[in-house]
């Protein structure tokens, strides 16, 4: 598996996808520090944009590597090689050079600005934590998408369109059933919601740790009053971590199944 690995976080390192998505990160490190000159401040502009780009990245190049090296894996099969050792070692490259590049660009503009002497390291870090969780995640849902669809339009149109549910459907189909629902006692309905969401998860973590909760009102009081807590970051991290552990479960089983 190790080797797989190797090869595909070299790949996709040397890649000229990869210096473009880190040197997007790099740039826009220096230019929010720039125009903000506040390290709160520029958390709070990257998370509006890592919130969305993260997982719509991850999810396009999960897709566009499945497809790209099927015959590449199609020759490693032939080898007397585990196909979980195949398929794990190609997704955590995938995943790792992703966020290599993440962490990476993001890090080198906020540690030059003096990030380690600054009050927002930890609020700097949950976004780099999150960020990464999220790369894990749709890289992961989007691999399962690419082996469960031989059709690369399928693939790519059902990859885009979950990234599409869960960053903007879901949170009109939740908000709409707060307004419908108004009269209901909607507390659980509304912490459920948000934790089979990694979007609206990894959000509202990164919301409440900049303790700007109050911009959501009634619903971020509830949100302080559970997230707030430290068995709360535990189970939004375990969310998360489960998150990211289904979809590897399900890519093994079903690729062990799987006539190539």
């Amino acid at each position: 598996m190790f080797k797989i690995l190797k090869y595909s976080f070299y790949d996709l390192i040397r890649s000229r996808w990869s210096y473009v998505y880190f040197f997007f990160y790099l740039i826009l490190g220096f230019v929010l520090l720039f125009l903000n000159n506040d390290v709160s401040k520029a958390v709070i502009t990257l998370m509006n944009i890592i919130i969305v780009l993260v997982p719509l990245i991850g999810t396009i190049f999960g897709v566009m590597y499945y497809y790209n090296s099927k015959e590449f894996t199609e020759l490693l099969l032939a080898q007397p090689m585990k196909r979980s050792s195949i398929f794990l070692g190609q997704y955590l490259g995938v995943a790792g050079s992703l966020t290599l590049s993440l962490v990476v660009g993001l890090g080198i503009p906020f540690l030059l600005y003096g990030l380690l002497r600054s009050d927002a390291i930890f609020d700097f870090s949950l976004l780099l934590v999150t960020g990464a969780f999220l790369t894990l995640i749709f890289t992961a849902l989007s691999f399962n998408i690419a082996i469960s669809n031989e059709n690369k339009i399928k693939g790519f149109g059902y990859a885009v369109l979950l990234w599409l549910f869960l960053a903007v459907v879901y949170d009109g189909l939740f908000l709409m059933s707060l307004i419908i629902f108004k009269e209901y006692p909607l507390d659980s309905f509304s912490l459920g919601a948000t934790l089979f969401n990694p979007i609206d998860l990894s959000r509202t973590l990164i919301l409440l740790k900049l303790d700007i909760s109050a911009l959501l009102g009634y619903t971020g009081a509830v949100f302080k009053q559970f997230f707030g807590t430290n068995q709360g970051l535990v189970l939004s991290i375990l969310m998360l971590v489960l998150w990211t552990l289904v979809p590897i479960w399900r890519l093994l089983v079903k690729a062990g199944k799987k006539d190539f």
